[in-house]
């Protein structure tokens, strides 16, 4: 490395600091999914980004879920995935399913990963502590164990925070039924980012952000009002499988996030490069 790389370098750490200090003894919370997980390069740039924010002060939660892992599986003992309305239907049996492979293999895979990298980390799923209380979720179609969230108990995401941990949050959920839920994982980061009222709240998904023309992703919207967001819906700027994510999005808000920003997964270190430069690759909702 010559003197010219080495100068880029200190200037980059340099021009980074501010965001540093904005973000320190702060909480975000980050909803990680699609194609990060998948992408073994990415997954470890992304549990590299995590560890680095957690070094230098932040106080992260990594929230996930593992869809492909549930698929495989699933057929693996010879069980269908069944889709109603682009989610999966989860009847008792599927739900046990679900809770061994987010609760086990997948959360304890990325628990792993964060210390091969350098982080402490501690692995939860919603049953634990009570963490995310939920129920049926009711609609016009029966969905099986699909839950809503009642209640977000963040004592024990505190607690591991406290003692410089990262908690990494498996989306399952138990009900005061005694049932098993499966939670979606943007409802429930946006959930647990609301009762935590984080500083940030970063969805990872496999499009750049909310873009005017959803053909074109030169047309990126960098940021967005929560005022602005039922104009966007109604002009179909917003729509399909953006409109419940947006949504999640604007209700922790609401409720006290101070920001939410939903980036490109498929961007090596996508997280620090949105949260730590002057300019961010997503959209940045307020």
């Amino acid at each position: 490395m010559n003197d010219t790389q080495r100068a880029l370098q200190a200037e980059t750490l340099v021009n980074a600091l501010p965001y540093i200090q904005k973000y320190r003894d702060k909480i975000i919370v980050v909803k990680y999914g699609g194609n990060a997980m998948l992408n073994e390069e990415l997954k470890r740039a992304v549990m590299n980004d995590i560890v680095l924010l957690s070094l230098v002060g932040v106080k992260v939660v990594l929230v996930h879920g593992g869809g492909p892992e549930i698929n495989d599986m699933l057929k693996r003992v010879g069980k269908e995935s069944k889709f109603i309305n682009g989610l999966r239907y989860t009847d008792d049996e599927t739900a046990d399913i679900v809770q061994m492979v987010l609760a086990g293999k997948v959360n304890k895979d990325l628990v792993k990963l964060l210390s091969e990298v350098g982080g402490k980390a501690v692995g939860f799923c919603g049953i634990d502590g009570n963490i995310i209380t939920a129920k049926k979720k009711c609609g016009e179609v029966d969905l099986g164990n699909v839950g809503e969230i009642e209640d977000v108990d963040v004592d024990p995401i505190l607690v591991t925070l406290e003692n410089d941990y990262i908690p990494v949050i498996a989306t399952v959920a138990a009900g005061k039924d005694g049932k098993i839920y499966n939670i979606n994982a943007d409802t429930a980061a946006a959930a647990i980012a609301a009762a935590l009222h984080a500083e940030n709240l970063v969805l990872m998904t496999d499009v750049r952000g909310l873009l005017l023309d959803k053909d074109d992703e030169n047309t990126l919207i960098s940021e967005v009002k929560v005022s602005d967001v039922p104009k966007l819906i109604k002009k179909g700027v917003i729509s399909g499988g953006m409109i419940p994510k947006i949504d999640c999005v604007v209700e922790a808000v609401r409720q006290g996030v101070d920001q939410a920003v939903i980036i490109d997964g498929r961007i090596k270190h996508s997280i620090i490069m949105d949260m730590l430069t002057d300019s961010g690759i997503g959209t940045l909702i307020k």
